[in-house]
């Protein structure tokens, strides 16, 4: 799995599968999974399978929140393993986005 996307059926949460490995090469995926969706929708970011995530990933990450209104966006980061929370919390992710 790469990623996938999911919608509710009111089509207000938009939940992305990200991975084992979340970096550069799935960066147009990525960015596909969320581009036609307007501001205001709640993103959830499954990172379950999540074993490793690079730069470009946080990137990624913060292009979203861009895209989702910035400080008034609703993103989480769900299921998010031991080691790839210990990345995000290095880069301070967890002061700009719900982790989980």
């Amino acid at each position: 799995m790469s990623i996938e996307v999911n919608k509710s059926s009111d089509g207000k949460v938009i939940t992305i599968n990200v991975g084992e490995n979340f970096d550069f090469a799935h960066h147009k995926e990525f960015r596909e999974s969320y581009r036609n969706e307007a501001p205001g929708c709640n993103f959830v970011i499954n990172m379950s399978q999540a074993k490793y995530l690079d730069s470009s990933a946080l990137g990624m990450l913060l292009m979203l929140r861009k895209h989702a209104g910035g400080d008034a966006s609703s993103i989480t980061l769900q299921a998010v393993p031991e080691e790839v929370r210990r990345v995000l919390e290095i880069a301070n992710f967890h002061k700009i986005f719900n982790i989980m």
